[in-house]
């Protein structure tokens, strides 16, 4: 476990490499817990946030499970499974307690500069949809946490929700929606930047841009020898640490197999492209107002679920439709194509090829997606908006993002559709893996690094006072807790400046 014994042995008690929202947040955690740390960030490119966590590169629905149908899947029973949407929502609940912390801490100027209020949509059509829409309304209900979503197959209802989609829709079409006011659209771009910016002036951490971490070796202390590549200046050094993360987004892969963790061995990953269809028309910008998501296409990543979102992007009112998938050899939007390649190794190899064997259905809709023309993405938009016109629109190159693939004993190996934090036997070292709904969860994951890495401060009186200082439900299970969900969220809402403070107070919610 981290301590201060043999300080003078390291040149920093953290380093974390890559600067986008997992890394930013760590840093806040640690330096609110310990302040003492010393903290370093090594960040390849010459700017923070510049990929995942970008606001071109994210989805930024603040994903809580609102709308996001992937979460809820039918049972072959025809019961719908909300286990998944429970602990998404949860999580996304901690996140906005923490920010809120944050906000009366000083570390934005406003938080509408990157959490804003927008309301959260499902959207469906076909009589098997509509129907598993319903069910899936009704057990979510069964929830306090999703109290206040409405359902309605009513077109005029549906018009009064969303009228950019439900213009010159016949009457005969089956559709079904649902709404709840509670959603947001986060800008993790801006919320990683404030908190950067808050860390170096307030707290001195250093953040090196233009480093690219080349190699990472323990020695017999167990600490951590990080070899940097300056680019800027051509110079290769060396620094000493005792404990590691390895945030990187689709470059973090590459770093682990590097570290020889054995908790690392058997890990590969599938790269995922992605562009936006993005409204050059104001006045279509302004006739929608919500994250409309749809239902996605069998063997679709959850990256790619189609939705009609509004964003606010650097205080400006954007409308985007996507994602389109694609496949690239990429991990990162700025990487190389020979990632895919060099990622392979004897440990990882048989469990992507099984992967790639039991995943025949995505490989076929990706291949699918990468033939589409841009005429074909028009037509896709229409079953959003059925007048859309080409003229309206522009394409724009979404992120990148790497799904986990996992060794299994059975299978050989499988696709994980989620977030994995992997970390060594000794708590020296941990690396985070795959993507959606990652950035919108961040802090629950980042807790769960404290508790695998740093077990015995996380145990002790000073980590848990401060922690529940800063999320009064730490320790807490929200879903079980009615009164403690209200009480968390009026503050939350007044705090992050969110228009939903009347909404909680009449409802209860």
């Amino acid at each position: 476990m981290l301590s201060h014994e043999n300080n003078a042995s390291v040149d920093y008690d953290v380093v974390l490499i890559g600067a986008g929202i997992m890394s930013a947040t760590l840093a806040v955690f640690l330096k609110e817990l310990q302040p003492d740390l010393e903290i370093a960030i090594f960040e390849r490119l010459d700017r923070v946030a510049a990929e995942s966590s970008d606001a071109w590169n994210n989805a930024g629905t603040g994903h809580s499970a609102l709308c996001e149908l992937n979460y809820t899947p039918q049972r072959e029973d025809g019961s719908i499974d909300i286990s998944k949407a429970l602990k998404i929502i949860e999580s996304f609940e901690v996140s906005k307690q923490f920010w809120s912390y944050l906000v009366g801490d000083g570390y934005f100027s406003s938080p509408k500069s990157f959490i804003n209020s927008i309301p959260h949509m499902s959207f469906v059509w076909g009589e098997e949809d509509v129907d598993y829409l319903r069910k899936r309304h009704e057990a979510l209900q069964t929830s306090h946490l999703f109290k206040g979503m409405e359902f309605s197959d009513q077109p005029e209802i549906l018009a009064s929700w969303m009228p950019l989609v439900m213009q010159n829709r016949t009457e005969s079409e089956k559709i079904a929606a649902t709404r709840i006011e509670l959603g947001t659209d986060v800008n993790f771009g801006e919320l990683t930047r404030s908190l950067f910016n808050h860390l170096k002036e307030g707290h001195e951490i250093e953040v090196f841009l233009n480093h690219e971490v080349k190699s990472l070796e323990q020695d017999e202390m167990r600490h951590w020898f990080v070899k940097v590549e300056d680019e800027t200046n051509d110079i290769n050094k060396t620094v000493r640490a005792k404990f590691v993360f390895i945030g990187a987004g689709g470059g973090a892969l590459r770093l682990l197999e590097k570290s020889d963790i054995q908790e690392g061995e058997g890990f590969g990953g599938f790269p995922v492209s992605g562009q936006w269809l993005v409204c050059k028309n104001e006045a279509l910008i302004a006739q929608h107002h919500a994250k409309v998501y749809g239902k996605a296409k069998v063997g679709a990543p959850p990256m790619s679920v189609p939705h009609l979102d509004t964003r606010i992007i650097d205080g400006k009112k954007e409308l985007l439709f996507g994602p389109f998938a694609g496949f690239s050899t990429k991990f990162l939007k700025q990487g190389s194509f020979f990632d895919l390649a060099f990622s392979l190794t004897p440990h990882n190899i048989l469990p992507m090829l099984s992967a790639g064997i039991h995943n025949l259905p995505l490989t076929k809709y990706l291949i699918e997606q990468v033939m589409l023309s841009f005429e074909d993405k028009i037509e896709a938009l229409r079953e959003f908006i059925p007048n859309a016109t080409e003229s309206d629109w522009e394409l724009a190159v979404a992120g990148q993002r790497v799904q986990v693939i996992k060794k299994d004993e059975e299978e050989g190996g499988v696709l994980e559709f989620g977030t994995e934090v992997i970390a060594s036997a000794d708590g020296t070292l941990a690396a985070l893996l795959g993507a959606s709904p990652g950035a919108s969860t961040s802090v629950s994951i980042m807790l769960e690094l404290l508790h695998k890495c740093f077990k015995d401060q996380m145990a002790s009186e000073a980590w848990t006072a401060k922690l529940n200082e800063m999320i009064p439900s730490y320790g807490k299970h929200l879903a079980d807790d009615p009164q403690l969900t209200h009480r968390v969220r009026q503050w939350t809402h007044e705090v992050l400046q969110l228009n939903h403070i009347g909404i909680l107070r009449n409802s209860g919610i």
